[in-house]
């Protein structure tokens, strides 16, 4: 699972990619964001589309202890009602995202984070949903099957990836089946593993995923 992304870009950017109103606005470089962070989103309501934040990790339930960052199981009970509706999708903004080795470095005996982007897309965005609660909003973005490229590193998931343009508009716009359909991996020619931070320690309690 992706437990660990940065976005780099700035609120104009936003604003021209994925035709949001960021209420003039501007963010700082977020080079770590992890979970139980907040970070930009972009949600489309009957106000329009605009930017906002909100609190990464939808809130457990039932015997689930953390937070869930990771959405995998769309037949979930727990994400249904959200896929269905649009209002509730919305875009993680991203310029890079991490996935820890499977296996410590030899060296260190340390996990290390491998990064990737997207060489034609300087910023890109996760497939998300989220939800309102008594502590502020909160969200999740899917994840699925990995590509060639992520799954050398990690062979289980990777994080459900819009290009700017079209694949944006479908995954706020689309039908609930519609919408379920764009849980598949981005093509191995569209991302590449890019030099990252020095190898650091496995993070400790990662998130529940479902």
């Amino acid at each position: 699972m992706c437990n660990l992304y940065r976005m780099t870009s700035n609120a104009q950017a936003i604003a021209q990619l994925f035709t949001a109103d960021v209420a003039g606005r501007n963010l700082p470089a977020l080079t770590e964001i992890y979970p139980d962070q907040d970070a930009p989103v972009v949600v489309s309501d009957l106000a329009g589309r605009r930017l906002a934040m909100m609190r990464w990790g939808w809130p457990p339930f039932g015997e689930v202890r953390r937070p869930i960052t990771n959405v995998r199981n769309l037949a979930s009970p727990m994400w249904r009602s959200a896929l269905a509706d649009p209002a509730r999708r919305c875009l993680v903004p991203v310029t890079a995202f991490s996935e820890w080795s499977a296996a410590p470095d030899p060296q260190t005996d340390r996990k290390r984070k491998h990064w990737f982007d997207l060489p034609q897309d300087a910023l890109f965005a996760f497939a998300g949903l989220w939800r309102p609660t008594e502590q502020g909003p909160r969200f999740a973005f899917l994840t699925c099957a990995p590509n060639e490229t992520v799954g050398r590193v990690h062979p289980k998931a990777m994080p459900v990836i819009l290009r700017p343009g079209e694949p944006c508009e479908r995954w706020l716009t689309a039908d609930g089946t519609g919408a379920a359909a764009m849980q598949v991996p981005l093509g191995d020619e569209w991302i590449r593993e890019i030099a990252g931070n020095a190898p650091q320690s496995d993070p400790a309690g990662q998130a529940s995923l479902f």
